[in-house]
């Protein structure tokens, strides 16, 4: 089927379009504010055992169905379960992935309109107690987001159109790089200013007695948001992977980049707000309205360099923000495309169509329709609590159940051993399918009730 459809070039290729997928607003917006909230490096270390554990096998997961199949995750579904009802988990997580981005998108506006105020000069010294209020006079305005969302969308939107080797290989290749770059100069910066070794401490320090059982399920819960996980990004990406390719070895791949990122954005982020004396746990104000500050006030003794940062540091998170947005929209394209037969382009218009005008309702709630509740939420917020906390974990947890009772054991060795290919993987080929089969879906289980409960 590989010449029937297209395919990543090489794995390098695959891993930086998964890894895309997997880095973005998760790293650098909720990551470190999620970690002040949370204690620090207590947070950080479920985390990790969250990543190891319970990510990944569900990332293999959605790679091992991708790949069988070479198709979305709703003609994946129908194709491994012809005559189930599993077809619909694969259409339930794409439209979990377009609500995702529908508010996504909005705060990729943020970082639109963040990255001109940086290039105008606007976190001078001089402005400094304009600086503080600028974010809250900006969400709440009507036109200025709406503006902003439309044209991160518009970006997300020309790209996934070019298609995939054209439009997403070719900008993973060359963002990916860039994002490592940018975020190391910025931790460089932090780490460099009077009184960062606080943050420093407040990272590597775990401070056991802020783990409740809320703080467990937001660690856990933040894998599965920073990964893409649940939502068909990973198996939609994984059916454009060459079936001579190691999916064990792509799977860490795009985990490491995703924690790698993650700590380094926690260590660019951290040692600047304890630096400037900000309370760590400032939430999700912590990118727009804390870090502002902070280069406005790091701007009195170096007035160009701390410009210079805050440049980098909103364009480091726009282009994270996009790496993750195509992956989004991709997966709603490769279903109207797959199932619907529509050319890639209208299926990209009418996608950005409805996700324009939910994240418009998302946008206003900062304003006019603040006074709109759901649930006593306010539209953004019940969108993200409704994806991050519900349907990305449901969406992960009938993955691994579907790949661990549903597949054919032989089917699952063969993927992960890639035909035979790799004979390494056979030797733990049987911890790896335990986890996918028992240890995933117990511990998704868990943090579902928690979420459902809290």
């Amino acid at each position: 089927m590989d010449h029937k459809r297209d395919i990543f070039s090489s794995r390098r290729a695959a891993i930086f379009a998964m890894a895309g997928s997997a880095i973005g607003l998760g790293n650098i917006w909720r990551f470190p504010y999620m970690v002040g909230e949370h204690g620090g490096a207590a947070f950080i270390l479920v985390y990790l055992f969250a990543t190891v554990f319970l990510s990944l096998p569900i990332f293999l997961s959605e790679s091992i169905i991708g790949r069988r199949t070479h198709l979305g995750p709703y003609g994946a579904m129908a194709k491994l379960a012809p005559g189930t009802p599993w077809k619909h988990v694969g259409l339930l997580t794409i439209c979990s992935a377009m609500i995702i981005i529908s508010f996504y998108s909005v705060v990729g506006g943020w970082s639109v309109d963040y990255l001109f105020k940086a290039i105008r000069l606007e976190f001078l010294p001089e402005r400094s107690e304009q600086v503080s209020s600028m974010f809250g006079s900006m969400i709440s305005n009507t036109w200025l987001p709406i503006l902003c969302h439309t044209a991160f969308l518009g970006l997300t939107a020309v790209i996934v159109v070019l298609g995939v080797r054209k439009g997403i290989e070719r900008f993973s290749k060359i963002s990916m790089p860039v994002l490592f770059v940018l975020i190391v100069a910025i931790m460089c910066y932090s780490l460099s200013l009077p009184g960062a070794g606080e943050g420093v401490a407040y990272l590597v320090k775990p401070d056991f007695s802020r783990l409740d059982a809320s703080a467990v399920a937001s660690a856990m819960g933040q894998s599965f948001f920073s990964l893409s996980l649940g939502v068909g990004t990973i198996l939609t990406y994984s059916s454009h992977i060459r079936k001579s390719e190691n999916l064990i070895t792509s799977g860490l791949g795009t985990s490491l980049f995703d924690l790698l990122f993650a700590i380094l954005a926690g260590f660019a982020v951290m040692p600047a707000v304890f630096a400037a004396g900000i309370e760590p746990g400032a939430g999700p104000g912590l990118i727009f309205e804390t870090l502002p500050y902070i280069f406005s006030s790091m701007g009195v003794q170096m007035p160009v360099l701390s410009s210079v940062i805050a440049i980098l540091f909103f364009l480091t998170i726009l282009i994270a923000a996009l790496t993750s947005s195509i992956s989004m929209l991709e997966t709603g394209v490769t279903y109207l495309v797959e199932e619907k037969g529509l050319r890639r382009r209208t299926a990209v218009i009418i996608l950005f169509g409805f996700t324009w005008a939910l994240g418009c309702l998302c946008s206003l709630s900062f304003g006019p329709l603040s006074g709109v509740k759901l649930f006593g939420k306010t539209i953004f917020e019940f969108c993200d609590s409704l994806t991050s906390d519900f349907l990305m974990t449901l969406g992960g947890l009938l993955f691994t159940l579907f790949v661990g009772w549903k597949m054919f054991r032989a089917d699952v060795r063969d993927e992960l051993t890639s035909g035979g290919l790799y004979p390494a993987n056979a030797k733990i080929f049987k911890f790896t399918y335990f986890l996918i089969r028992y240890v995933a879906p117990v511990v998704i289980g868990v943090v579902f009730v928690t979420n459902l409960l809290m």
